[in-house]
């Protein structure tokens, strides 16, 4: 399949699932930790528990869904009807995640754990059919760069957006400060009904047009078989879950870095040359990172071409924990410095994930070329997997790591606590990333060998069709 059978409107379409899927996933990663210790009334280390026991669970639910997704037929496809029938239990769950019910702590408690687990479900179910999507709208390893560029491009637009919004909407909507339960119930009722019309857009925008070899559907125990003998997606794996180590921590500690460590209000505006911005420190922080990623997103791909996707994942990694090294010495008078490495962090991190959707991909073709079977959901729920044990791991850790240094919220917090949320800002997310490296190191799928991988597979489809065609022609 050619590039240029790709129109742009199906490439643009494509990515609006990811702005929708991003809006709430860089809420979540920013602002919920924050939401459950100042607003909801929860402690850090009862919420950092509460994130590592609902995301592991979660993340088992990922290939439960990748394994019904590839067993759907319908007139649609197998992947883009979920991207209808999900959208609205999407938003309805995400809104009620954020609500603040009039319990007693226990109560609270027991209620962020229900909806907090019913939102990574359906998170799951409407993002492993559509990371699937990417597989099989095109058979080309450069088209599916191409596509995951877009898709991340979207990505961090959606992230833009809702970090650019969130904290203006929590007021408007609440009494004027990010602590309001009223503002944050609201504002999120507004995200969810964007996020439902960019679901529906990428459902009428896209088709699937890859088929597997032989149609008929191989039993699970051979697409489980097959899965845990794929080297290369245990490698993806443990690079998902390590790059975000590196993203959660960096992010679930941001807020608290801002408001306990450089002692900035919300309501403190940014100037530049004398001459005030409107948005906070925080907000503008958020919304440079993401303006990176974005940079980061569009380098992916001619830097890929250019040297291949192991050798960028590697390089952008490399840079990325370096940087976070040095974020830690600096001061809290040296914003501009802080500013300008959260910039280049941000393209760095922007890099990492078109490249590690577009080498799902390519682990699913590895699959077939080996095993004669093709499990493309399964294959691409390790994408989701990754992101909830990595996000269930950094969250997780943060708030504990809140909790063993002191961490008490809306008060003033102590040397120690504030220690604690630097290293969120360096050190640990450096460490995540170093391991990640570790990993990307030993991918054995050179460009070369994928290239001769699609090759065979395009010949054997050639092949299945004329027999199928030959055998339905005798009958």
């Amino acid at each position: 399949m050619n590039l240029e059978k790709i129109k742009l409107k199906e490439k643009i379409a494509y990515g609006f699932g990811d702005a929708a899927s991003s809006m709430f996933w860089k809420i979540f990663s920013m602002y919920l930790l924050f939401f459950y210790t100042d607003v909801f009334g929860l402690t850090a280390a009862a919420v950092g528990t509460m994130f590592l026991v609902t995301k592991v669970w979660d993340s088992l639910f990922d290939p439960l869904v990748g394994i019904y997704s590839d067993r759907v037929e319908t007139r649609w496809g197998k992947f883009r009807p979920f991207l209808l029938w999900v959208a609205v239990p999407f938003a309805v769950i995400g809104v009620f995640t954020f609500y603040t019910p009039n319990f007693s702590y226990n109560g609270r408690l027991i209620y962020a754990y229900i909806t907090y687990s019913l939102m990574m479900m359906v998170y799951s179910l409407i993002n492993v059919p559509y990371a699937s999507l990417l597989g099989v709208i095109s058979a080309d390893g450069k088209v599916r760069t191409t596509l995951a560029s877009y898709r991340m491009v979207f990505a961090f637009c959606g992230s833009l957006f809702a970090l650019w919004l969130i904290e203006p909407l929590v007021k408007y909507f609440g009494d004027g400060t990010l602590t309001s339960p009223q503002g944050w119930f609201y504002t999120i009722m507004v995200f969810g009904v964007i996020t439902t019309l960019l679901f529906w857009g990428c459902f009428a925008g896209t088709r699937e047009r890859v088929k597997p070899i032989r149609e008929e559907q191989s039993p699970l125990k051979e697409d489980l078989k097959d899965l845990l003998s794929n080297k290369p997606w245990w490698i993806l794996l443990g690079a998902g879950v390590a790059t975000l180590l590196f993203n959660t921590i960096r992010d679930g500690g941001a807020i608290y870095y801002f408001k306990y460590f450089l002692s900035k209000a919300d309501h403190e505006t940014f100037a530049i040359f004398g001459m005030g911005t409107g948005m906070s420190y925080l907000t503008i922080y958020l919304v440079l990172g993401q303006a990176a990623n974005i940079i980061g997103v569009v380098l992916a791909t001619p830097l890929a071409n250019k040297v291949g996707k192991k050798n960028t994942f590697f390089g952008a990694m490399l840079l990325a924990a370096i940087l976070s090294l040095a974020f830690y010495f600096l001061t809290k008078n040296e914003m501009v410095l802080i500013l300008i490495f959260q910039f280049v962090i941000g393209i760095c991190a922007g890099c990492i994930f078109p490249l590690l959707w577009s080498m799902y991909a390519d682990t699913a073709d590895y699959s077939e070329w080996k095993q004669g079977r093709r499990a493309t959901g399964l294959i691409f729920s390790a994408s989701s997997m990754s992101q909830k044990l990595g996000w269930a791991f950094g969250g997780a850790a943060t708030g504990w790591l809140l909790a063993y240094f002191g961490f008490k919220a809306n008060i003033p917090q102590s040397e120690s606590a504030q220690w604690g949320i630097r290293l969120m800002l360096s050190v640990l997310p450096a460490i995540g990333a170093g391991i990640s490296m570790l990993f990307i190191s030993i991918y054995p799928l050179s460009e070369e060998k994928l290239k001769n991988i699609s090759k065979e597979l395009n010949e054997r489809r050639v092949v299945e069709k004329d027999h199928t065609t030959s055998k339905k022609q005798f009958i």
